[in-house]
């Protein structure tokens, strides 16, 4: 078989069992706060409650008397000064904001920390930290990304005095000229809410030194340890070999665990000072107001029409509130960028330019979560689509199939240069039609609006969109990072007991890996998958890889897996023909025996190929080296387009403002699948995140910059019950990397913003309402109810 096909049969594509959900459901699991050394410290944060202000003094004096404290560490410690995170990037607009581990000389938002308190407890290092004294001289404080761009006084950095810290353009076409000639042009102004990830388990780390001081051991909730651990190394001063990262077991990442924080230089610092090993585990107000936030975007868009729907020209300018500083290793850009290079979707569009202007605020920084950026561009698309719908007197499916990138179009390449690879953009809106019955919805919607008889508007909405999933290194150089991320790796051994040991540089943070690893090099190697043992998460056992993010895992772990298990089953062949008297490619392998294909009782196990490779190389063939094992790189140099389709139907009731979604419907192209049951997990999960995000979920903040929802008090984050039974359905097209496969991780949460808005707007059509700002929270329909007069 040769390294581009696929290979077929076997537990590749079987819904088997989630290996690790034994585990973990009966408490058995590693998460960090089980991290525990002999002797360790714990760390507690003193944190900024201004959102910008002049660090005047800090008094650590009482806290270093009180029970149990060992130390207290500032910003002005001469081993802490200078130690700043810095987001790099090659884009020149990209402005480096250099932001000290522990603030000095200025702090820029609520939270920030200020000073560390080390103890012998978190109980008594939480204590200790309320005794430090810090003076604060305020300063005006930015919070709204366009009101910052447009008087930027008293900036949130001096070194960028515009508040600008990352700007780019993207231009294709003569967007100007087709407007004006456009039969329709619409201006709209969309907004989507400040949120962020919320996983069962917070962030942490527990760091400690070897008795010589030359190496840091750091377990850290980190889906990147490979990046974590060469930005630790250099904050630290020391070189990549020197630090080693384990991760363990993590309760949910989402992205935001995919960051260099500034907590995880502190506990490792303080660890090299005090010699002993330190430990944190955040609390929720902490995640809440720290964790990178994300979504927070402003978008005014001119789109022109031609009569038949034809979608002509988009010009838009997105102000992203970026939050107080460019975070590694990602940078402010990740979301900016993603949007304007993304905006377009699946729809054809010859000219176009979108001006992304990243803004600094006094607020959390902003960084990846599910989805990065495409469900708030996907949001105004699909809202710019159904109102072109509205004005042209046009169906909202009709407005789609016209514009969606159809199997002739291919290879299409969009305005922003990324090719199209998916030819079932329109199968996946048929489907999703299909399944939600919309002939058989209009019927009875027309009925209960003849009727008017109960105070709920009945609504339908959908969304469609394209999910960029398995980045090789040619489509991982947008965000002009100093590095790509376009390959991973992949360790596979045989021991002479039979089991197979596959180390992997993806990590799982929930995703099911260490099941659908093991399918995948059980299939290859003709083996059960209880034969295979799946590693990860520690950077001495296996030395490169790059983690867990962009929808990746599934398409350019697999690979490398596939790859590695290919070419220790060449070599098991190989031993195994030697020892049977025959050639490789008359053998055959089932549940791990090798035997000729004319012989199936006559023949080796894996394990008895392994033995002789390790314990009697005499009976090797000649010339071949010992050991059954292999470890290979994958890079499907390209990425894959996932297509999507989403609809909604919701019931918006007239006195309250209140959304009751009552469906959704979800069909995406997943190409070929490892796992149809994780599969649907991970769709289940991302819809429902997306859900959050479209009617609930919202860090609020006052024009002083406090955090109002700060707590699970006030931030509604999506529960089991605000989620209806989901309804799935699936295209599966094959994509053009080495297993198939098309990423699933995001997909969903991409249309719920987009497929709920439409829905609520098209309830509350005959009232002339449209609602383009998100959440879709019961006080904001009210108000626009009310403003509007309902109907009595």
């Amino acid at each position: 078989m040769d390294e581009t096909t696929p290979t077929e049969g076997g537990p590749f594509g079987k819904p088997v069992p989630r290996r690790e959900d034994s585990r973990l459901l009966q408490g058995r699991g590693r998460y960090i706060a089980n991290v525990r050394y002999d002797g360790q410290l714990a760390v507690a944060f003193v944190r900024s409650p201004v959102a910008h202000a002049r660090v005047v003094s800090v008094d650590v004096s009482a806290a270093r008397q009180a029970i149990g404290v060992v130390d207290v560490a500032t910003g002005a410690d001469p081993d802490f000064t200078g130690l700043a995170l810095i987001a790099e990037s090659a884009l020149q607009t990209h402005v480096n904001t250099p932001q000290p581990v522990l603030a000095t000389g200025k702090v820029r938002y609520q939270g920030e920390a200020v000073a560390a308190v080390i103890a012998t407890t978190a109980a008594a290092a939480a204590d200790a930290a309320e005794l430090v004294e810090v003076t604060y001289d305020e300063l005006r404080v930015h919070v709204d990304a366009v009101a910052a761009a447009t008087d930027p006084s008293e900036p949130v950095h001096d070194i960028a005095p515009d508040n600008l810290i990352v700007t780019r353009t993207f231009d294709a076409g003569d967007a100007d000229a087709a407007i004006v000639g456009s039969h329709l042009v619409l201006e709209r102004h969309y907004r989507t809410n400040r949120h962020g990830a919320t996983p069962m388990e917070g962030r942490g780390a527990v760091a400690h030194w070897n008795r010589e001081g030359t190496k840091l051991t750091l377990h850290a909730t980190s889906q990147v340890p490979y990046l974590h651990r060469a930005g630790m190394a250099k904050v630290l001063g020391v070189a990549d070999s020197a630090v080693r990262m384990v991760v363990g077991d993590v309760g949910g990442g989402f992205g935001i665990k995919g960051a260099l924080y500034p907590e995880d230089v502190v506990v490792s610092q303080l660890a090299r000072r005090l010699g002993r090993p330190v430990g944190w585990v955040e609390t929720r107000s902490e995640h809440m107001a720290t964790a990178l936030h994300a979504r927070d975007h402003q978008y005014s868009v001119r789109a022109g029409f031609d009569a038949d729907g034809t979608l002509v020209a988009i010009d838009a300018v997105l102000h992203a509130n970026v939050g107080a500083y460019s975070s590694p290793p990602w940078t402010a850009g990740i979301e900016p960028l993603m949007a304007g290079g993304l905006l377009t979707g699946p729809y054809k569009l010859a000219h176009y330019r979108c001006e992304v202007l990243g803004v600094a605020t006094n607020t959390t920084p902003t960084g990846p979560y599910r989805g990065v950026a495409r469900p708030a561009t996907v949001f105004v698309m699909e809202r710019l689509l159904d109102d072109a719908a509205a004005e042209l007197g046009m169906d909202p499916l009709d407005i789609r199939r016209r514009n969606l990138v159809a199997p002739d179009d291919l290879p299409y390449t969009a305005p922003t240069r990324l090719v199209h690879d998916s030819r079932t953009y329109l199968d996946c809106l048929d489907q999703a039609v299909e399944l939600v019955d919309y002939d058989g919805f209009r019927s009875h919607q027309a009925q209960a609006r003849a009727a008017g008889v109960e105070r709920r508007a009945l609504g339908i909405g959908f969304a469609c969109y394209n999910e960029l999933t398995g980045l090789g290194q040619k489509a991982s150089a947008g965000p002009r990072l100093p590095f790509r991320t376009g390959h991973e790796s992949a360790e596979v051994r045989v021991d002479p007991s039979g089991t197979i040991t596959a180390a992997m540089g993806v990590t799982s943070q929930g995703q099911g890996l260490e099941t659908t690893m093991a399918q995948v090099v059980a299939a290859e190697l003709g083996v059960s998958v209880d034969q295979v043992t799946v590693e990860m998460g520690d950077t001495d056992r296996i030395s490169f890889g790059m983690g867990a993010f962009a929808s990746r895992q599934g398409v350019i772990g697999s690979g490398a897996a596939t790859l590695a298990a290919r070419t220790v089953l060449a070599k098991t062949l190989v031993i195994a023909a030697h020892l049977l008297e025959a050639e490789p490619e008359w053998l055959s392998i089932d549940d791990g025996f090798i035997h000729t294909q004319d012989a199936p009782a006559v023949g080796v196990t894996i394990g008895e190929v392994a033995h002789v490779a390790y314990f009697e190389p005499h009976r090797l063939p000649p010339g071949l080296e010992p050991g059954l094992e292999a470890m290979r790189f994958y890079d499907p140099m390209t990425g894959t387009f996932a297509a999507g389709a989403q609809a909604a139907v919701v019931a918006v009731d007239l006195d309250t403002g209140e959304v009751d979604l009552q469906r959704i419907v979800c069909v995406e192209d997943t190409g070929r699948v490892i796992n149809p049951m994780i599969v649907e997990g991970q769709m289940h999960g991302a819809i429902a995140q997306g859900i959050g995000g479209a009617l609930y979920e919202h860090f609020v903040y006052d024009a002083d910059g406090q955090l109002h929802s700060g707590t699970f008090m006030d931030y509604l984050a999506i529960t089991a019950d605000r989620v209806p039974s989901i309804e799935l359905g699936h295209v599966a097209d094959p994509a053009h990397n080495l297993n198939q496969i098309r990423g699933v991780g995001e997909g969903g949460t991409l249309g719920p913003y987009a497929a709920i808005a439409n829905a609520v707007c098209d309830a509350l059509a005959p009232l002339g309402i449209t609602v383009d700002e998100l959440p879709l929270s019961p006080a904001r329909i009210h108000a626009a109810i009310a403003a509007a007069g309902s109907p009595s």
